[in-house]
């Protein structure tokens, strides 16, 4: 096999073969992408009725109303994961040229749910020690700064880790499906997989990031406009669903791909060069 020119270790070579990859079976990456539904639907339906709790239910009940809100967060957070596995599963064996069907790749979360959820459990709990460090450095070292000025400093310290990790981990959850590795031992890996291809990984982040953002801002901001009218509603949380789960669905695949030309980078995975084209290797 050739080793891929260039231009394919950029943004637009990881666009340009996830675009190839989804459209070898459409419908198949839909109906795994549906269980980014509850996600992309919270998403833009949480915020407009976020107010009506204290109107909708008395302070007896607000109780249960957190827990039903925590025990939905975690159903929508798993079933995210879900999706996430399968469709890396899927994007993963079928780059290989290695036949997948959707109960096949349903199965697979039998040895991958698990790991991905300690995996994503380690990253944040992490991220959040790591973030608590900065204010605890600044009490150890005897400063006092207004607590106006220190809340913002703190959120821009995590913003850049947040960013930093993002980065280093974006494979992480790809290390989890294809080499069975979880937990530190999975961000670790994905950390050396990523060196000499940060700028990309940033920019596919940064690429998706934006237009969900601004989806979901537009969306939301819309629904809270016209929620006294019922069709105009269902029309928009449906169709706005729709595109949302598209922009998971779309970052999930190009970030296994990226995966595949990390590896390739580092002379692990030969690729085809830029004339080949992807089987289509994925079974109803």
């Amino acid at each position: 096999m050739e080793t891929p020119p260039p231009h394919r270790h950029h943004l637009t070579g990881i666009l340009s073969d996830s675009e190839r990859i989804l459209t070898t079976n459409y419908f198949h990456f839909i109906s795994l992408s549906f269980l980014f539904l509850p996600l992309s639907s919270s998403l833009i339906t949480t915020t407009p009725f976020s107010h009506l709790s204290g109107q909708l239910f008395t302070v007896d009940r607000l109780h249960t109303l957190t827990t039903f809100h925590i025990f939905y967060i975690l159903i929508v957070y798993l079933l995210s994961l879900s999706a996430i596995a399968t469709i890396t599963y899927t994007t993963y064996h079928g780059f290989s040229g290695q036949p997948v069907n959707f109960s096949t790749a349903l199965k697979s979360l039998t040895s991958s749910f698990f790991p991905i959820v300690t995996t994503a459990i380690t990253a944040h709990t992490l991220i959040f020690l790591i973030s608590l460090t900065f204010p605890m450095l600044l009490h150890n070292l005897g400063f006092v700064i207004d607590p106006t000025s220190i809340l913002f400093t703190w959120l821009f310290y995590v913003t850049v880790a947040i960013t930093y990790f993002h980065v280093n981990w974006s494979l992480a959850f790809v290390v989890v499906v294809a080499e069975s590795k979880s937990g530190v031992a999975a961000l670790v890996r994905s950390s050396e997989l990523v060196k000499g291809m940060r700028s990309v990984s940033l920019l596919l982040g940064l690429y998706f990031g934006f237009f969900f953002g601004i989806s979901v801002w537009t969306l939301s901001d819309g629904i809270r406009v016209i929620s006294d009218r019922g069709y105009v509603f269902f029309a928009i949380v449906v169709g706005g669903s729709g595109l949302l789960m598209s922009y998971v669905r779309n970052f999930t695949v190009a970030t296994t791909v990226l995966y595949c030309y990390c590896k390739n980078f580092h002379g692990e995975l030969a690729v085809n060069g830029v004339d080949v084209k992807i089987p289509r290797v994925f079974e109803a």
